[in-house]
This record gives structure tokens, C-alpha cells and sequence, in this order.
């Protein structure tokens, strides 16, 4: 299996990083922005949360702060969209995501995976597919209660010492999600061993990659 390089020591990487609520970019790639930090790349980060009310925007930005530790420039963007009714209020997601392209010319864009069991997190795949088309986009998973875990396309392998520090930044800064039967060690650790195992390494996130242009 051949690597292709995305962060290159020394390098500008422009990342546009979206996800509907305060933990899930955390989640789905964490581990993947922490490496390419580590890997010495030049990351210049736009984080933009559509529904960070109250106590989850203050989560929302010690989190990506302590996620993008050592990144190059970081821009944050955080929504008061109500969790769970993304639908009905399509036409001010749609106009809030929309607003990003002036702002933003990424060179990736991570996002939720169109087949995501929440509504909120397939609009937002949607809705990024409608606004950055022309962009590199690769959609993470969220591990959760309705079974939605896919056939992924895309790989970044993780050290033991990435993903014990990502497991360690989601307990630290999402103290209103520690409650959820899912929400633990056990599952992140599960899961990136799953993906390492497909992908020939010890740990892995794993991203779906629609359309990639190889030039």
C-alpha cells in the first residue's frame, strides 16, 4: 500500500476543519491533525462549529486551541444552531456555511461522512459537498448508537502516543459528553485499532474520500 503525502515537513497546509457540534471534529480527527502537526507541517487551520451554545462554546475553544497546539495560524468559527434541527433550519446552515468560501481557500477539508446516522452531521456533509466542490474533501466517522460505521477509503495511520494524547484532550475538555455510554477510552481506542488493522498500522483514522484528483 503506497502513502500519499498530504503534510509535508515544512510545508503550507491549509485545512478547513467542520463539524456540527463542539466534539466531533475532536473525534473523527483528532488524531489526524495532531500528526500532521507533529510531522512538522505548516498548518494554517480554519475550525468552524455550527452548534456551540453556552458551556459547549467554551469546550469548543479550549479544545481546538489545545488540538491545534503548534499549528501556524488558527481561525475559529462557532454557530448557535439548535442540535438536532439542522433540517429545518437548512436555509441559515446553508447561508452560514456559505459565507465561509470568501473567507477560506482550503487545500483539505475534513467533514462529517454522507452516511452519518445524525441528521445534523449529513447536512453538514451535504452542505460542504454544495459549497467547497472543487476542493480535496475527506468526510471522518463518529462512532455512536445507530450502527452508521462504513466501508472507509482513506487512512491516517496513528502512533500509540497521538492517539493516547487525543484520548486524553476529549476527556479533558468535553466534561458534558464524559456521561455518554459511548463516550470513553474503550471506544476510541477500539476503533482506531480497527482501522489501524486495515490500513497494515497499529492505530488509524479513517476518512471517506468520494473523489480525488491525482495529478
Amino acid at each position: 500500500m503506497q502513502a500519499l503525502p498530504i503534510a509535508r515537513p515544512g510545508e503550507r497546509l491549509k485545512v478547513l476543519c467542520l463539524g456540527a457540534h463542539s466534539d466531533d471534529i475532536e473525534i473523527g480527527a483528532g488524531g489526524t491533525i495532531l500528526s500532521w502537526i507533529a510531522s512538522g507541517a505548516r498548518l494554517e487551520v480554519t475550525w468552524c462549529v455550527f452548534s456551540a451554545p453556552g458551556e459547549r462554546a467554551d469546550e469548543a475553544r479550549s479544545s481546538a486551541r489545545a488540538f491545534l497546539e503548534g499549528a501556524e495560524s488558527i481561525k475559529l468559527h462557532l454557530g448557535d444552531f439548535r442540535d438536532g434541527y439542522f433540517p429545518a433550519e437548512r436555509i441559515a446552515v446553508k447561508d452560514w456555511i456559505e459565507a465561509l468560501k470568501g473567507k477560506v481557500q482550503p487545500d483539505i477539508v475534513l467533514t462529517h461522512q454522507r452516511d452519518d446516522g445524525h441528521q445534523d452531521h449529513r447536512m453538514v456533509s451535504e452542505l460542504t459537498w454544495n459549497t467547497f466542490r472543487d476542493h480535496l474533501i475527506l468526510e471522518y466517522e463518529i462512532p455512536k448508537w445507530d450502527g452508521d460505521m462504513g466501508r472507509p477509503s482513506a487512512y491516517v495511520p496513528l502512533s500509540p502516543e497521538i492517539l493516547e494524547r487525543k484520548i486524553a484532550l476529549l476527556n479533558e475538555h468535553f466534561g458534558t459528553q464524559r456521561s455518554k455510554a459511548w463516550f470513553d477510552a474503550e471506544t476510541f481506542t477500539g476503533l482506531a485499532r480497527i482501522r489501524g488493522m486495515e490500513c497494515r498500522a497499529r492505530y488509524a483514522e479513517a476518512f471517506y474520500a468520494r473523489k480525488l484528483l491525482l495529478g
